[in-house]
């Protein structure tokens, strides 16, 4: 029987600490997953939704983005796949009666965990200006709400139109038309908050802001470096491609600040090894590096291979270098002038331990880099990672077998949706090919990322918020800020599967539209439409929902967002030919335009004329088949031809790559480029610490499954901060004290500000001296706006400075 929704909060006094786990996933593994699935689906809803995920001819999970392997297991899926899968299959449902029994307020005085567990929404629903309820409304009149607010705009950049990474391609390509033909390139999305530092660091150097490798280079790499990431949590699927690199001889190194379980030993529930002979040890040495010293190890990578061939030859690959490359030299004198007694300092390691992890590359025959947001939320993020690019073209370790960048991406779609357009800083080429097919003339202005559009809703230049997925209140750094600039905003709407704080914190006027989720079967058109997405590693594939929708009425991305295009462009616009408008060089004394766009007249049904610089489409069609639009994709973006037969019986396909597919960099030199990077890391001051935010084993990014962290050791709570033990006695403190977190940092105009967390409990934790570690949301409040990566923008939730404060006794 399937439970029903929890009727209170977590309870933080009920908090327990154990020992931390030395190994990961195992039958204790399985066990978890089958339980929350049955609480939230039934048995036989279980049985029929858990042998689809990730299958040829089923859905893709809407957690992370690890690729599969050609050939499938029969249970394509981990715990955390399983746990993302349960909570939009759930059987649970919110409809306008759960909303007249709960104000706003109510709603708001819960945590992120009960408010997710209350179920699937059902219904259109409104919060008037100055009401205490959502009230329910029919779709006509929510979809009218939005297109008429869109309307009225007197600037279009007013309006900011955020993106999760679970939206598909085919709604995220329509969405960013939509925002497009309003006139802004107001497209934050989530990738602005964890990789845009690697898109940035990786675009400089080697021309294309994606990794390199495939799953097959995983499995074929001789040296795998996993630095600041947690695959046994957050990836969990990863561990099984680790695990057979290491039967096929590979070394396996792990950096980071904490250990993790899943780094440490791998129980395979799929294998007769992982169930019965204790698994396979995954990482064969961890680097415990300081937060944000990672820079100062790449570059005692770096250091070391270059003092190697100066010593010995034969070290680097310098046929590589000299066709492929740029900027060595003034790399080489910057490396020679480093000390190492400076990248001690940044890393906490000694000479020795560098040395050692740089002889592991040294021999290394083919090396790849894998990280996640322990690289890429620090101030100096984006140099770390050129540092990363740096040692790994000294070897030629991009564009051959076995070797490469590899960021691994969260979201199950963040890397597709940038693809086909979800970007506020988009290039001449995509805007140039979108007006072509669209016969309009798109805006070049850049848009609002994620934190400059936070500061746009703090300084009242907000006047429209539409969330496509996601949780941004949540999920965005200086929650209070947040929350404060959300509500200057007239109108707030989230189109969403599942209740989540962005719900309680809102505009002046709000609106919730239910979507359709992963799961869920999408009948449009008379047929069963199946949408794509994009992988970590650049592999397209198509992705069916089965299950009966939670409503009958339930309308998915595409159909909310091509009926708000219909309203807001035409209600009978005819479709933009197959091959775009007729371009010309421009001609002002032919009154033709200057932007080389012709733009037809295109009286709609009832004789008027539809607006000139508006985006052509047939939109209904659109709605009911979504293969239009990956027409309308193909024609658009390279790599996208012929699309529709590409995707046809479960096929991937790959898109185009050229560091990988031809050593073929796309940078300003045209040439991958070594780059010279000062050295960086946090000085922590006397009596603070270094925290960095992280997820529990029981969450996904914002989405909280349920109390515990098992591998961490932390059950039945989550306001705990993870604390050198030695740390803790210097401090004053004791482990199990009640304390607030305190950041502080210091603004643009020297002055020092302040953020609070209130009542955390210390726990004593291996993690290296001045470093600590807490969970996300609950410490997002501490992470100030204006504190963001260099060049990427990106909050620095790795490197918030803190102390701490004991609270008094009751």
């Amino acid at each position: 029987m399937v439970t029903k929704p929890p009727a209170s909060d977590i309870d933080e006094t009920r908090l327990g600490v154990s020992a931390p786990q030395k190994k990961a996933v195992g039958v204790p593994a399985v066990l978890h997953a089958l339980q929350i699935a049955n609480e939230q689906m039934g048995l036989v809803r279980s049985a029929q939704t858990l042998l689809r995920i990730n299958q040829k001819d089923g859905f893709d999970c809407p957690g992370c983005a690890w690729p599969e392997e050609d050939k499938r297991h029969v249970a394509e899926f981990c715990e955390n796949g399983a746990k993302a899968v349960a909570e939009e299959a759930t059987l649970r449902r919110i409809g306008p009666e759960f909303f007249a029994a709960h104000s706003v307020d109510d709603l708001r005085g819960h945590d992120d965990w009960w408010l997710g567990q209350q179920g699937r929404l059902t219904h259109p629903m409104l919060l008037d200006e100055g009401a205490t309820h959502y009230r329910p409304v029919s779709w006509d009149d929510a979809l009218d709400v939005v297109a008429d607010a869109l309307r009225e705009l007197d600037d279009p950049d007013a309006a900011v139109f955020y993106t999760s990474g679970r939206t598909s391609n085919e709604a995220a390509f329509l969405y960013q038309l939509l925002v497009r033909g309003l006139g802004t390139n107001n497209l934050p999305d989530c990738s602005n908050m964890c990789h845009e530092s690697s898109g940035s660091a990786l675009t400089e150097t080697i021309g294309i802001g994606k990794g390199t490798v495939s799953i097959d280079d995983i499995h074929e790499a001789d040296l795998l470096i996993v630095a600041g990431q947690n695959p046994g949590t957050n990836h969990p699927r990863m561990l099984s491609a680790l695990e057979k690199a290491k039967q096929r001889g590979a070394r396996i190194i792990a950096v980071n600040p904490l250990p993790e379980a899943g780094l440490l030993r791998f129980e395979n529930p799929q294998t007769p090894r992982g169930v019965l002979l204790g698994g396979t040890a995954i990482a064969d040495s961890f680097v415990q590096i300081r937060s944000g010293g990672d820079q100062g190890l790449f570059q005692a990578i770096g250091k070391h291979l270059l003092e190697a061939e100066e010593r010995d030859g034969g070290v680097l690959d310098l046929d590589f270098i000299a066709a492929h490359t740029s900027g060595i030299d003034a790399y080489r004198r910057a490396m020679t002038a480093v000390p190492w007694s400076e990248l001690e300092r940044a890393t906490g390691i000694d000479e020795a331990g560098l040395r050692e992890v740089g002889e592991a590359v040294r021999t290394s025959r083919a090396t790849i880099v894998c990280w996640a947001m322990g690289l890429t939320q620090h101030k100096h993020s984006v140099p770390t990672l050129r540092e990363v690019v740096n040692a790994l073209l000294l070897q030629g370790n991009i564009g051959r077998p076995g070797a490469g960048v590899c960021p691994v991406r969260g979201h199950s779609n963040v890397q597709g949706d940038r693809t086909v357009g979800i970007y506020e800083k988009p290039g001449d080429d995509f805007l140039d090919a979108l007006d072509r097919e669209f016969s309009f003339r798109s805006p070049r202005e850049h848009g609002f990322d994620t934190v400059a559009a936070i500061r746009a809703m703090r300084d009242d230049r907000v006047r429209f918020f539409l969330g496509m997925g996601g949780n941004f209140v949540s999920a965005t750094p200086d929650t209070e800020v947040v929350e404060a600039g959300m509500a200057r905003v007239d109108l707030t709407v989230h189109v969403s599967t599942k209740l989540n704080r962005s719900h309680t914190v809102t505009g002046r006027r709000a609106l919730i539209l239910p979507t359709l989720g992963r799961t869920d079967r999408d009948r449009r058109g008379g047929a069963d439409q199946r949408v794509t997405v994009e992988d970590s590693m650049g592999a397209v594939h198509a992705s069916r929902g089965r299950l009966a929708p939670p409503a009958d009425d339930l309308l998915s991305e595409v159909a909310i967002i091509a009926r708000l295009c219909e309203r807001v462009f035409s209600r009978s616009a005819p479709p933009a030919s197959p091959g775009g408008p007729v371009s010309h060089d421009g001609d002002p004394e032919r009154g033709l335009p200057e932007h080389g766009i012709v733009e037809p007249e295109r009286p709609d049904a009832a004789g008027a004329d539809i607006p000139a610089n508006v985006p052509h489409a047939d939109w209904a069609a659109l709605e009911a088949d979504y293969a239009l639009i990956r027409g309308h994709i193909a024609r658009v973006i390279p790599g996208f031809e012929e699309y529709e037969a590409r995707i046809q019986k479960g096929r991937t396909f790959f898109l185009p790559n050229g560091p990988r597919d031809a050593r073929r960099f796309a940078t300003e030199t045209g040439s991958a480029r070594f780059t010279v990077n000062p050295l960086e890391y946090p000085v922590i001051p006397p009596g603070r610490l270094l925290l960095q935010t992280l997820r529990s084993h029981d969450q996904y990014n914002t989405t909280i499954y349920g109390k515990d962290d098992r591998y961490r050791g932390i059950s039945g709570g989550r306001r705990v901060v993870l604390v050198n033990a030695d740390d803790i006695r210097d401090l004053g403190l004791r482990a199990d004290q009640i304390v607030d977190l305190v950041s502080e940092w210091r603004g643009a105009d020297g002055a020092m500000q302040e953020r609070r967390a209130e009542s955390f409990r210390v726990v004593a934790y291996d993690t290296p001296r001045g470093n600590a570690a807490a969970y996300y949301p609950e410490t997002n409040v501490l992470v100030p706006l204006d504190s963001v990566a260099d060049v990427s923008g990106t909050p620095t939730s790795k490197a918030v400075i803190v102390r701490l404060e004991p609270r008094a006794s009751v």
